[in-house]
C-alpha cells in the first residue's frame, strides 16, 4: 500500500466543523452521536458509547455489569496497569490469571485456577492486537454466570473464528489514545448489544442523568431549562468525550483498515527479517485468528542474548525505539504496597498477597519481551528498521 499521513484532511474538516458551531448548546455532542452510531455500524454491534480514555470505559463496562464492593475480577497482570486500576476503581479485588508462553494471552484453564465464589467478571486482553481464545472463555463464563468485558485497546479490525473481536463477550473496550491504531490523542468507547448494559453506560458515565440512554446522549434544552427538572437519578462519572475528539476519532474510524494494513504491513516485514531464528519467539497466532499488530511483540531468549544487550546493540546499529513489556501489574509498587489511596482500609484486599508468585509463565515472559513498532506510515522507514533487525541477529548470531 502507499505511504500515508497520521492524521489527515478528513479528521481536519471534521474538526473545523465543530469549531464552526462555536460550542453552542445546539450543536454539542453532535459529533460524539455521528462517532458513536458509526462504531457501533463498524463493529457490527447495537450500542457504542464514547467516553474520555479506555480506563473510564473499562471502569464504567465494570459498574455496568454490577461489580460491587469485594466482588472478585479475574484479569491478565501482563498488560498495562489499567485493566486492573479500572476493578480498584470499582472497589472490588483484581484476581490475576496466567497466561500462555506461546500466545501471551489469559486462558480458560488459568481462570479456571482462579474462580472462587466472589468472582463477578473476567476481563480478557487482546494484547498487542490478539484476541485469547474466547470460545472457552465465554464458555466458562457462562457456566459460572459471570460477565465477560473484552479490553480491546489494543485491537482493531481483528477476527476470531469469522466473528469481529469485540463481539464475542458481553461489552468490549477501546482506546483512542496517541499510540492505539485509531487515536483521538485520548478517548474511548465501548461497544455491546445489550439495551440494559447500554443505557447503563450511558447513565453512569453522564453524570447519572435521568434523560440519556443507551441510543440518547443528551438531555434537550426543554428539559433543563425547566426548574422543576429533575437531572440527576444515580451516582454517575463525568466521562463524557467531547465533541473535538469524537470528530477526530470519527475520521480515523473512516479510515481504519488503511490504518489497520499499516501496522499488518510493518507486521509482515517484521516476521520476514526474523526468518528462522530460534532465540527470538514471536507471539504466535492460532488458527482462526486474525492479529492487527498494535506492536509486534517478541520472546527474547535471555540465556543467549541479554534484554539490554540486545537493545543498546539494536541502538547503536540504527534502531528506532523498542519496548519493554510493562511491568506485571502486582509487581508495580501500587500492588506490592496495596496503596489504593486508604481502599485498602476495607480489608478486601488482604485476601492476597502480590508480593509472591502468582502468575509464573506471566513472569517467565515479562523480563523477555521485545516490543518492536509497528505505526510506520512510510514504507521506506519500516524496511530499514527491518534490516536493522538483521543485522543486530547476524551480530549475536
Amino acid at each position: 500500500m502507499d505511504d500515508i499521513d497520521r492524521i489527515s484532511n478528513k479528521e481536519k474538516q471534521y474538526i473545523q466543523e465543530v469549531l464552526a458551531g462555536q460550542f453552542s448548546s445546539s450543536s454539542t455532542y453532535q459529533m460524539v452521536t455521528r462517532l458513536e452510531k458509526a462504531f457501533a455500524k463498524a463493529f457490527h454491534s447495537k450500542h457504542a458509547v464514547a467516553m474520555v480514555n479506555g480506563t473510564a470505559t473499562l471502569h464504567m463496562a465494570l459498574e455496568a455489569a454490577g461489580v460491587q464492593p469485594g466482588d472478585e475480577v479475574i484479569c491478565p497482570p501482563l498488560t498495562m496497569s489499567s485493566t486492573s486500576l479500572a476493578v480498584l476503581q470499582t472497589n472490588a479485588v483484581p484476581v490475576f490469571a496466567d497466561v500462555d508462553k506461546d500466545t501471551f494471552l489469559i486462558t480458560a484453564e488459568a481462570i479456571q485456577k482462579v474462580l472462587t465464589e466472589k468472582t463477578k467478571a473476567i476481563i480478557t486482553v487482546s494484547l498487542y492486537g490478539l484476541s485469547p481464545q474466547m470460545q472457552e472463555i465465554i464458555a466458562l463464563a457462562k457456566q459460572h454466570g459471570l460477565t465477560v468485558i473484552e479490553d480491546n485497546a489494543q485491537c482493531y479490525g481483528a477476527y476470531q473464528n469469522g466473528k469481529i473481536v469485540g463481539t464475542l463477550g458481553h461489552m468490549a473496550s477501546y482506546s483512542f489514545q496517541s499510540s492505539k491504531h485509531l487515536t483521538s490523542g485520548e478517548g474511548g468507547m465501548v461497544i455491546t448489544d445489550n439495551d440494559e448494559l447500554a443505557n447503563r453506560l450511558r447513565r453512569y458515565s453522564g453524570l447519572g442523568y435521568a434523560g440519556i440512554s443507551g441510543t440518547k446522549g443528551r438531555i434537550t434544552k426543554d428539559d433543563i431549562q425547566s426548574p422543576e427538572y429533575e437531572r440527576h437519578v444515580i451516582l454517575g462519572w463525568n466521562y463524557r468525550m467531547s465533541d473535538l475528539c469524537a470528530a477526530v476519532a470519527l475520521g480515523q474510524l473512516e479510515r481504519m483498515e488503511e490504518l489497520v494494513t499499516i501496522r499488518r504491513r510493518a507486521a509482515k516485514y517484521w516476521q520476514e527479517a526474523l526468518g528462522d531464528c530460534t532465540w527470538l519467539h514471536p507471539q504466535l497466532v492460532k488458527e482462526g485468528n486474525s492479529h492487527s499488530y498494535w506492536t509486534y511483540a517478541v520472546a527474547l531468549d535471555i540465556e543467549k542474548v541479554g534484554w539490554h544487550e540486545f537493545r543498546e546493540k539494536w541502538k547503536a546499529l540504527g534502531g528506532d525505539g523498542i519496548y519493554a513489556a510493562w511491568k506485571l501489574a502486582y509487581q508495580e509498587p501500587m500492588f506490592r504496597e496495596k496503596a489504593f489511596l486508604n481502599r485498602e482500609k476495607l480489608g478486601i484486599y488482604d485476601r492476597y498477597d502480590y508480593n509472591q508468585t502468582v502468575c509464573p509463565n506471566a513472569e517467565f515472559l515479562q523480563p523477555r519481551l521485545l516490543q518492536f513498532k509497528t505505526n510506520y506510515y512510510k514504507e521506506d522507514e519500516i524496511k530499514r528498521q527491518a534490516e536493522i533487525l538483521r543485522q543486530t541477529m547476524a551480530y549475536f548470531s
